[in-house]
């Protein structure tokens, strides 16, 4: 071995051990990563303060974003794009969410921390691992079986011991848990559905992408007053993979 391969090769192996030291001790190398994606993210929510009647997100959820690692949600090709402000396939025609899409459904639930929460479209797990700091208890429902599976076990590895999935048509919800503090649906429907609003607490409320796959889709913020009565409101257009199943 010529002496600057051998130098080359100990500088390779002090930097890993450098790498393994930091790791060990605690450091998060995609920290400033998450930070740069809240900036961005309360930049469009100033941005978008016309359609949301405040310029401001919550900024619990906004710590909840800085703080959830979401490259272990993404698959490992895709890592180096976790952080950015779009959304990322994640195989069988799904989608991990935008961040600000995410950080904006979480904050318009009002979450509070003895709630009860549903998730329609459990897909990655991300969105339930933002809600489970915020909540008492997330309960979350996926169609595909092999989304199903790696969230769960994704959730459990990372510790999110407040979130329980299943395997099912969010459509129907879970009705065993009901009635729910929140309900977040993170694929678009026709229309809202029904078995959901039956299962929403009265005073709270659901978020909800609503138009078909290939037709406009508005994000909109279903409320079921005290007295039963429910009103909706559109906020802004998005894009959403389209809610499957067999239902009306």
């Amino acid at each position: 071995m010529t002496q600057a391969k051998w130098v080359r090769t100990l500088l390779l192996g002090l930097g890993l051990i450098v790498a393994g030291y930091a790791e060990t001790a605690g450091e998060d190398p995609f920290a400033e990563r998450r930070s740069r994606m809240v900036q961005v993210i309360e930049h469009h929510a100033s941005t978008a303060g016309s359609a949301l009647g405040r310029r401001t997100l919550d900024p619990r959820v906004l710590e909840v974003m800085k703080t959830v690692p979401r490259h272990e949600f993404v698959p490992r090709s895709r890592r180096a794009e976790a952080y950015a402000d779009r959304p990322l396939s994640i195989g069988h025609g799904q989608t991990i969410s935008q961040p600000f899409i995410v950080a904006l459904m979480t904050d318009l639930l009002d979450v509070r921390p003895d709630d009860v929460v549903l998730e329609v479209g459990t897909g990655s797990g991300y969105q339930a691992a933002v809600l489970a700091p915020l909540a008492r208890q997330v309960y979350s429902v996926e169609i595909i079986p092999v989304l199903q599976r790696s969230a769960a076990d994704c959730l459990e590895r990372l510790g999110y011991k407040n979130v329980q999935t299943r395997l099912g048509d969010g459509y129907y919800g879970w009705e065993e848990h009901a009635p729910f503090d929140g309900i977040v649906v993170t694929a678009a429907a026709g229309n809202v559905p029904p078995p959901l609003i039956q299962q929403l607490k009265p005073g709270r409320h659901m978020v909800i992408p609503v138009g078909g796959p290939f037709t406009a889709q508005q994000l909109m913020l279903v409320r079921k007053d005290v007295d039963g009565r429910v009103t909706t409101r559109q906020l802004l257009p998005v894009r959403f993979v389209p809610l499957t199943g067999q239902h009306p």
